[in-house]
């Protein structure tokens, strides 16, 4: 600014930032240019400031004709940055939808929300009542050798008892196993009694196909060694958990065979007014605990094992094993 100035130097200035504001406004591309030139324009360093501080050089009756000019365009200026700022919102809000348009015409992309298929309820449920009995829960392989599968469950080659589990052989010594037991013996390697374990799992044996019987299904094993074990506490036990699942219903005990158990038993519950075979238990042989180093003058202890998709089939009235196999969800969604 000059030393000296008037009054109409003052007001062509003004004139000339309206244009120049009304110029630099209309093309701004963004909200962040349009702040810029906020700034720039009403800014305390801005343009307009810089022209008011010339009016002090005024005389006294001229300078508030400079400042009602001044207030009259700070509003104009004001007014066309919110005209402007909306136009570009809009102008990118429109960019956005025409790049993220929805063809609302074609079906929904919808997966229906899953739940437990019947089995894994049955083997949840169960595993949960031998918790609540104080047993852990142990896994193994399904791909097991024949000593884990058979010798060490007092099962040698040649015996009898292999002609009840054929099953499907990988090679000379692997196989997929028959049954849980082999849990046991591998669990038993590296931890000693006492034990109390629940073992469930997939096993395998080379069935025909038909209504209760399948080449692939569930077993649940379970093994208890301890001091002073005997058959009333496998009693106990299964009746415990029989109960448990099936309700009040009356048990049974029938003397049976299984290699690596003696005494053995089988296992009925009366159902809907007929007794129904649901497992087999007894007490650990001997022979199993001297093959592990556990000496069985000081321990003893009991196993019993059941097939899943029988108390399944039993507790919902299932007609054939197929059906949980099929995936239908026909079926499936009854559940």
């Amino acid at each position: 600014m000059s030393a000296t100035i008037s009054l109409q130097q003052l007001t062509e200035q003004l004139d000339q930032l309206e244009a120049e504001a009304a110029k630099a406004i209309a093309t701004a591309a963004s909200a962040a240019a349009l702040e810029e030139l906020r700034v720039g324009l009403l800014g305390k360093k801005g343009k307009l400031s810089a022209v008011l501080g010339a009016m002090g050089k005024l005389p006294g009756d001229e300078r508030p004709v400079v400042g009602q000019r001044a207030n009259v365009l700070k509003e104009q200026v004001q007014g066309l940055l919110s005209e402007r700022l909306t136009a570009v919102k809009a102008a990118a809000m429109a960019e956005r939808i025409a790049g993220e348009t929805l063809d609302v015409t074609m079906p929904a992309s919808f997966i229906p929300a899953g739940h437990r298929h019947p089995l894994i309820s049955t083997i949840e449920e169960i595993v949960d009542i031998f918790s609540g009995l104080g047993y852990r829960v142990e896994e193994g392989p399904e791909i097991e050798t024949d000593h884990y599968n058979f010798t060490a469950l007092n099962i040698p080659p040649h015996h009898p008892a292999r002609d009840m589990q054929d099953t499907f052989y990988l090679s000379e010594h692997e196989l997929l196993r028959t049954h849980t037991s082999p849990v046991q013996i591998r669990h038993l390697e590296t931890n000693p009694p006492p034990v109390r374990i629940v073992a469930p799992g997939r096993v395998y044996r080379r069935d025909a196909v038909d209504a209760t019987h399948s080449p692939v299904f569930h077993q649940v094993e379970v093994l208890a060694i301890d001091e002073g074990l005997d058959f009333s506490h496998l009693r106990g036990t299964v009746t415990t958990f029989l109960q448990r699942f099936f309700g009040d219903l009356p048990v049974r005990f029938r003397a049976s065979y299984f290699p690596f158990t003696e005494p053995s038993a089988e296992v009925d519950v009366q159902w809907r007014g007929r007794w129904l075979e649901v497992m087999g238990c007894g007490m650990v042989d001997p022979a199993v605990l001297e093959g592990l180093g556990i000496d069985p003058e000081r321990y003893s202890g009991f196993a019993a094992g059941l097939g899943v998709e029988r108390f399944c089939m039993v507790r919902h009235g299932i007609d054939d094993i197929r059906r949980l196999f099929t995936s239908d969800l026909r079926f499936l969604e009854q559940f």
